[in-house]
Parts: C-alpha cells; structure tokens; sequence
C-alpha cells in the first residue's frame, strides 16, 4: 500500500515556513528581487517600475494604477507597510481617472467645422421663409409671399454649398440620393432637401411672371408661372416642417452626449428656431398692415424655441453644463436675450416700420445664436471625457441597484 500523500495544506505551510519571517514581497529600494513562490517579481510586470517609497506602481497614461509584482484580476490595490503579517501604515492607490485609452479621445469629436452650423441656420430659414410665403398667399399678402418665396430659395442654395462644402466634392451628395434608408436621419435629410428645393426654386420663378412680356412664347410662360408658383409655393410649405427638424433628429442620433441625451429637444428648439427666423424675414420686408401673420409667428417660434434651449440646460444634469458654459452658454444666452426682445419689439412696435426692422433682425441674429450654440455644445460634451464617462457608470451604478439615476 502506497504512503499517504500530503495534503495541499500541508504543502503550503511547509513552504510559508521555509519563507524568511519578515522577508520583502516587493523589489527593495536598493532592486533586489525578493524571492517568491513564482521565482524573482519583475519590477515592470505592471507596466512599468515600481515607486521605491511605497512598493506601489505609479499611474499611468490610461488611468490605471496597479501595483507592481501583481498580476490578474485577483491584484489588490493596497498593501500594508511591516512585512506579510505585521500591521501598519495602509497604503491604498487613489482611484483612478480615466481621461484617455492608450493615449487617445475616450469619444472621437465631430469632425463638423462652423459650415454644419451655417447649413443648420440656413436649413430653418429656408423652411420658416416657405411657410412666411404660404402664409402670404393664402391670406392675400404679396409682400409677405414674394419676400418668403425669395428667401426661402436663396437659403436653401446656400444650404447646399454649406452642406456640398463638408462633403468635399459636389458628386457625393448625388452619390447620396441612390439609395433612400427610412432609418438614416443624412439619408431622410438628403431626400426633403432634394424634395423642397426644386419647389422652392420654382415658386420663386414665379414671382418674375409680372416682368415677362405678355405675348409670344414668353407671355405664354408669364401666365404659366403663376399657378406653377401656387402648387410649388403649397408643395415647399408642405415639406418644410421636416426640413427643419430633421437637422435636430441628426444631431440627437450621433454619439456625441450632449446631443444624443437631447434628442427630444433639439426637434423642438431647430422648430422654434425656424419659425422665428421665418417671422424675422416678415418683419423686415412687410410693412406693419401686412405683417400680422408674421408676428403671430414670431410669437409660436419663440415659445418652442425658448422652452427647448431652457430644457436642455436644466434637464439633462451633467450633459446640461457644455450648453451653459463657454462660447456654447454665452452663444444661447444671447440667443435668448435676442428672441425675448425681438418678440417684445414686435407686439409692441406694431404700427412702426422701424420697430419692426430692428425685431426682425434681431429674432435672425437669435437663430444664428441658437444654432450655432447648440453646435458648439455638443463638440465641447465630445472633447472632454467626464461626459461620456461618468453617465455611463451612473447607468451602470442604477442596473446594479435599481435606482432611476433621472429620478434622483
């Protein structure tokens, strides 16, 4: 019969005896390597050296800050100074920050520069310009349709060169309208720009049909214009909710937080924003007995346009900080100030031209704010890590216990 094995516990204690009653665990100051069970610890099994005060690693480039001669998940963050069994002094690794990954951006900024901004202004005017000028034509205000109509297409052209110019070459936009993707907010962008401008272009056309002469084949196009220009005109208004909107619904579906966290409000702020710049262009062009539609517009747009930029300054806890500091806070600031006194000057300047003018230009000067505000909020939320971080641990922290983190 064959002798008893030892246990493993006899093993082990056999081995903790023959280990020096207060020998070193870690690498002395002096590099001598200690010995343990594996053989001599590797100073730069960590990742790099260890510090020769504490025994500790310092932290390194990525946030992580393990101690030297560990390896696994099983690695503890403190060590007591005094030997293996001694008490002492307990050194612990402050938590770490996570501020990159191996030296990159935690989330890759948007590549957008100010042109995405200008095509987010320029894209709500043209919409707010074609719903001015429906108005004007259902209602029988000339003035108010011609100024809508002219508008609405010189915005619309000058949204595609912004949106041409960050494509880089004019063919990609073309490449774009080969395939129609319901789920893709570019591809739905794309299809309403293509859709509204022709209707646009074509009701503007319309409002040289005066200047044509009456007979030959000119004349014959003079009386053609007009009820081209009326269908267009219904067809331009008809699409304009969404051309204005779905520049929000963009923003809201990247990964940047503070966009993506907003994206209720961003339709609701680029809808007031539109309708607002809309009414700007009524008050400018119109004189007061023909720009009653036009202040009743100023009126709806400010609302949604101020309830939206409040919302998302206030609402979304952490993410709210990028739109109420720096140049995004200073920029919606004075977007708020610029449609509180643009309404104001419109109700009250009712029967002055001048009045009128100034509150115009300065409800377009609030779009402007606006837009670009909300752009540049959400490439500051990008840059810096904390707001990608920390939202995530606080969803991660609520699944584990089951708090609403909105809810606290």
């Amino acid at each position: 019969m064959s002798p008893r094995r030892p246990e493993v516990g006899d093993r082990f204690r056999r081995f903790r005896d023959r280990l020096p009653a207060h020998g070193p665990l870690l690498p002395t100051p002096s590099g001598s390597d200690a010995t343990t069970s594996g053989g001599p610890v590797d100073a730069t099994t960590s990742g790099g050296p260890v510090d020769a005060a504490t025994g500790l690693a310092p932290h390194n480039g990525n946030g992580n800050g393990r101690q030297a001669g560990t390896v696994g998940p099983d690695s503890r963050p403190s060590r007591r100074r005094g030997g293996r069994r001694g008490g002492g002094e307990e050194l612990r690794v402050p938590e770490a920050e996570f501020t990159s990954y191996y030296g990159r951006p935690v989330l890759k900024a948007p590549v957008w520069k100010w042109d995405i901004a200008a095509y987010l202004f320029t894209g709500g005017l043209a919409a707010g310009s074609s719903l001015l000028g429906a108005g004007g034509q259902l209602t029988g205000r000339p003035v108010l349709r011609r100024a809508g109509r002219v508008t609405a297409l010189g915005a619309v052209s000058a949204s595609a060169v912004f949106l041409i110019r960050d494509l880089g070459r004019p063919e990609r936009f073309h490449h774009m309208l080969r395939v129609a993707k319901p789920t893709s907010p570019m591809s739905v962008g794309t299809w309403i720009l293509t859709a509204f401008g022709p209707a646009a272009g074509v009701a503007a056309v319309a409002e040289a049909a005066g200047w044509l002469p009456r007979r030959g084949l000119l004349g014959w196009v003079g009386r053609a214009l007009p009820p081209a220009g009326h269908a267009a005109g219904l067809v331009a208004a008809a699409t304009a909710p969404a051309l204005a909107t779905y520049t929000g619904v963009l923003l809201a579906d990247t990964a940047v937080p503070s966009w993506h966290e907003a994206y209720p409000e961003l339709p609701v702020i680029f809808a007031g924003s539109a309708l607002a710049s809309g009414a700007a262009v009524g008050l400018l062009a119109a004189p007061p007995a023909q720009a009653g539609p036009a202040r009743r517009m100023a009126v709806a747009g400010a609302a949604l346009e101020l309830f939206g930029a409040h919302r998302v300054e206030t609402r979304l806890g952490l993410l709210s900080e990028p739109y109420r500091s720096g140049r995004p806070g200073r920029l919606l600031r004075a977007g708020r100030l610029l449609t509180v006194a643009g309404v104001v000057g419109a109700l009250l300047g009712r029967r002055s031209r001048a009045a009128g003018a100034l509150s115009g230009a300065a409800l377009l000067g609030a779009s402007v704010a606006t837009r670009f505000g909300i752009f540049y909020g959400g490439v500051a939320s990008a840059r810096d890590p904390r707001y990608t971080v920390v939202p995530q641990r606080e969803r991660v922290n609520a699944r584990r216990t089951g708090v609403d983190p909105a809810a606290d």
